[in-house]
């Protein structure tokens, strides 16, 4: 089978050579001139059609010859002419298997594509062509008689590029093949009939303002759907259409730089380029698309900061709160951001340690604020020079001068009407308890500090002073007594004075006044208690009675000195004596019986364990002897030491100790009975009552028992005959006694 292109065919890709020579025209040369364009059309046409003509055998050379000429076909190429011959070239001919048409191509009659034959086709009607593959039936429809293949629609590369078909020959009758089938493609030739697009357009870019010329802005691209590969269709060039002269644009590579040095943000911020992409190399004929790119100038630091004005005034009462805002200055700056932050400074002036300013960071305003007290009397104005400096530098602008402005400000300080002010924040004042009523105990003074001076007229705050027991004259502030004065009852009176201009009575200040009661001696000591005193008839020299102290509600500086002496009745009286031992004084008993030994009381002596106590239980009035409770504080004795129960102890000072632990592994009821024995087993225990150690009163207890019942007696000194008067019972007892004593004395 062989393949033969029909001459309308050719005569539509005429066009597409002229388009070749005008692109290769513009390439070299530039844009070509109408005329010669036509001229081209007019001689391409002619000499196709020509060719077309005289050559309507021309075969294609076959791909491959055992699909192309079957066996015993050769005898047809014999025949050709010596002519025909001649026309052949060698190494030169039609690859068949692919054949093209072109896009977009539309007519009134459809678009013969190509013609398909076969040797074995003798010119009957026996032959039938059958065209099967994509498209096949729609789009390409093939006359199965003489081969004809004609495009039936519109055809556009963008959306298939090619198609892929076969073709075969087969018997009308039998619809048997005569010859394999054979493959071929159909390519759409591209012709230039998309216009380039930016689809990431518009663009946003910024660059810093003052850049050098060339610097990278930003890089934009456009795209073609046309055919890259075949032709110019695709072939893109760039060019600026508005922009210039700021900005330039590489013609291929789409990048946009600066082209005018130190653009200036302040001057002009934004700028609007329209960008132009162009196919066909940027030729005429070509189709180009547009896209705008907005370009901001971002700020940098090459502005310093300007104060408005050079002198500011200001004006502030003289009673203005410390840390108040008294006014406010601006440095502006035509940078923006970070890079028109300011720092304010005060760095001169002779106010520089009673004023201070700071930086409004939502205005970058420096507010002046009052950093100590003003007096309008002591200095009525203040004269300052303020600076304000960038925070941020910028390193390549230094040399364009200091980013740093002055300005001069003037503060007049107006006069307010203050309150009084007092000598002494607070008053310390000393008065006797006995000092004498409207005596002065003290004074305050105080002063308007204004210029007007207004009289000043003082009064005591009587919410501090319920009892009214000073008045002050409201002249000279003098502070008198009005009541008398009691130490003992109240030692310290704590007052307000309150000081009010006579002029304006609205300005009133207030100081507080301590005053202390000084100690007089007012008192006579007094005994701490009533004390009653007991003393047995058998009392021994020396024996301590009573101790007696005394207190004096007076508090003299060198503490209080007791003299203590009997009453005068008593003083010749030889039984008693006092003594002064560490203020605490004790009644002696100096009555001599059986010796005529001098009352001698050592120092060291410890009268405390003598001290007769009457508040046991049992005894009586007679049982006289003092005794050591240490032994019932500590069940198991001290040191091992029992004392005789039925003889009068010897008066010993055994030294306190603390309670010994209870052994380990000791009964209650084991202590109980080995105390019992000891008493069942002693020879020498009286008949009568007697205690003795059975009760185990715990651990830790400082109480001892409040029995009387070991109270040691001293039976030499006792006389027992009353018993007798009592009954016979107690006559029984007396006996007893008796012999005891006459025992003693034989």
């Amino acid at each position: 089978m062989i393949g033969k292109l029909n001459g309308s065919c050719f005569y539509n890709l005429s066009y597409f050579y002229v388009d070749c020579a005008v692109n290769t025209w513009r390439s070299s040369c530039g844009t070509m001139p109408e005329r010669l364009t036509e001229m081209l059309m007019d001689t391409w046409t002619p000499l196709i059609i020509l060719w077309i003509t005289v050559l309507p055998s021309i075969y294609m050379a076959p791909m491959n010859q055992s699909q192309v000429l079957p066996s015993g076909s050769s005898t047809g190429l014999k025949r050709l002419t010596e002519e025909q011959r001649v026309l052949n070239r060698s190494k030169r001919g039609w690859v068949w298997n692919q054949m093209f048409v072109l896009e977009e191509f539309s007519g009134p009659e459809p678009i013969l594509v190509g013609r398909l034959h076969t040797d074995l086709d003798p010119g009957s009607s026996k032959i039938k062509y059958i065209l099967s593959g994509d498209g096949a039936g729609t789009i390409f429809v093939i006359n199965d008689k003489t081969g004809d293949i004609h495009a039936m629609k519109r055809l556009d590369r963008e959306e298939k590029a090619e198609y892929t078909l076969t073709a075969q020959a087969v018997d009308r009758d039998t619809n048997q093949p005569l010859e394999p089938p054979s493959e071929f493609i159909i390519k759409v030739q591209d012709i230039n009939d998309n216009a380039p697009e930016f689809v990431d357009g518009p663009y946003h870019a910024t660059v810093p303002e003052m850049s050098v010329v060339g610097t990278f802005v930003t890089k934009v691209t456009a795209t073609d759907a046309d055919d890259p590969v075949y032709g110019n269709s695709a072939k893109l060039v760039y060019s600026i259409l508005e922009g210039q002269p700021y900005f330039s644009i590489e013609p291929h590579t789409a990048i946009i730089k600066t082209a005018l040095p130190n653009m200036d943000r302040e001057a002009k911020e934004e700028y609007f380029v329209v960008i132009q992409a162009k196919d066909m190399g940027g030729h005429m004929g070509g189709l180009s698309g547009t896209t705008t790119v907005t370009i901001t100038l971002t700020d940098v630091n090459d502005n310093p900061p300007k104060f408005a004005q050079s002198l500011y005034h200001f004006s502030v009462m003289e009673d203005v709160a410390l840390g108040e805002p008294i006014g406010r200055v601006k440095a502006n700056d035509l940078d923006i951001g970070e890079n028109a932050k300011s720092s304010y400074d005060i760095i001169e002036g002779d106010g520089m340690d009673i004023f201070e300013i700071t930086t409004d960071a939502q205005t970058q305003d420096g507010i002046i604020r009052v950093r100590k007290p003003l007096d309008f009397e002591t200095k009525k104005s203040y004269t300052l020079k303020v600076e304000a400096a960038n925070i941020h530098i910028d390193p390549r602008f230094i040399s364009g001068g200091p980013f740093k402005d002055t300005a001069t400000v003037k503060i007049v300080v107006e006069d307010a009407d203050e309150p009084p002010v007092f000598s002494s924040p607070t008053y310390l004042l000393e008065v006797h308890e006995n000092a004498a009523i409207n005596s002065v105990i003290g004074q305050v003074t105080a002063h308007d500090p204004d210029v007007s001076s207004s009289p000043i007229r003082f009064s005591i705050d009587r919410h501090t002073d319920l009892e009214r027991q000073f008045n002050i004259n409201a002249e000279d502030g003098k502070i008198t007594l009005a009541t008398p004065l009691d130490r003992e009852t109240n030692m310290w009176h704590n007052i307000t004075i309150v000081a009010t201009e006579t002029r304006n009575h609205s300005q009133v200040s207030r100081v507080p006044v301590a005053i202390k009661v000084l100690d007089v001696n007012d008192n006579a000591p007094e005994f701490a208690s009533e004390h009653e005193a007991f003393l047995c008839e058998n009392g021994k020299p020396g024996q301590v009675i009573q101790i007696v102290s005394a207190v004096d509600k007076d508090d003299p500086k060198n503490g209080h000195y007791f003299l203590y002496s009997l009453l005068p009745e008593m003083v010749n009286n030889p039984n008693f004596t006092i003594k002064k031992n560490e203020v605490i004084v004790v009644l002696f008993v100096t009555l001599r019986r059986h010796k005529n030994e001098p009352l001698i009381i050592k120092d060291d002596e410890d009268v405390r364990e003598n001290i007769i106590r009457y508040d046991d239980e049992g005894g009586g009035e007679e049982d006289t002897e003092a005794f050591d409770i240490a032994t019932l504080q500590n069940p198991d004795g001290i040191n091992g030491f029992l004392p005789r129960k039925d003889i009068k102890p010897d008066l010993q000072f055994m030294p306190r100790q603390g309670l010994a632990p209870v052994p380990n592994g000791v009964d209650v009821d084991e202590f109980i009975n080995v105390r019992l024995h000891e008493a069942d087993n002693d020879p020498t225990a009286p008949p009568y009552d007697s205690i003795q150690i059975y009760g185990y009163e715990g651990r830790g207890s400082a109480a001892g028992s409040l029995s009387s019942l070991e109270s040691s007696t001293s039976d030499s000194d006792q006389n027992f005959d009353y018993l007798s008067e009592w009954g016979p019972r107690f006559k029984r007892l007396g006996e007893l006694y008796s012999v005891g004593e006459s025992d003693k004395e034989t």
